[in-house]
């Protein structure tokens, strides 16, 4: 996944998107645990820049639909090997904690763009507040070494899992979206 990272990063900064990689997973990933279809085309209009014209999108959406198709497959899958698009071990400690944040930030923007938020099954409350809160996380100045590595390395986990449930334990409502949509047609 960090060849894919770095590919939509790149991709992204290329046409002046304004949305780094991690947050534009982050609002992917929001979006397919609330709603029941999120096509390539609609997270492109999402993470464009309105000035992008017809020729950016073309050139993104292909390589946009991979990377949902791929989560998608990760999130559905029995494996629960979901992984949040966050840069590797490699990056600066303080980089990977921003896009962590980042990647929290856009997912509840995925989330709340499709009106859930108010009808939250289970624990999904407080994990998205706990989410609000890792989007605001940075590195304090001094603050580096094994403990800020193992505590970094924890919140990825969590927020991992977390993705996981919310899929989980939003397919009921994915699933009566799906259904009432397909009585209108």
């Amino acid at each position: 996944m960090q060849d894919t990272y770095a590919e939509l990063d790149r991709s992204l900064g290329a046409i002046a998107s304004g949305v780094e990689a991690s947050e534009a997973h982050g609002c992917l990933c929001g979006a397919l645990c609330a709603e029941d279809a999120f096509p390539a085309t609609e997270w492109a209009a999402e993470v464009l820049p309105d000035d992008a014209g017809e020729t950016a999108a073309a050139a993104l959406v292909p390589l946009l639909s991979d990377i949902r198709d791929a989560t998608l497959g990760t999130l559905a899958g029995d494996d629960m090997d979901f992984q949040p698009l966050l840069p590797d071990d490699t990056q600066p400690l303080d980089e990977r904690v921003r896009a962590l944040a980042a990647w929290c930030s856009g997912f509840l923007y995925g989330m709340g763009r499709s009106g859930v938020l108010d009808k939250l099954p289970g624990d999904l409350g407080e994990i998205l507040q706990d989410f609000s809160e890792i989007s605001r996380a940075t590195l304090a100045t001094g603050e580096a070494g094994d403990d800020a590595e193992r505590n970094y390395t924890e919140l990825v986990e969590f927020v991992r899992a977390s993705v996981q449930l919310a899929f989980e334990e939003l397919a009921p409502q994915r699933s009566r979206g799906a259904a009432a949509r397909g009585q209108e047609h």
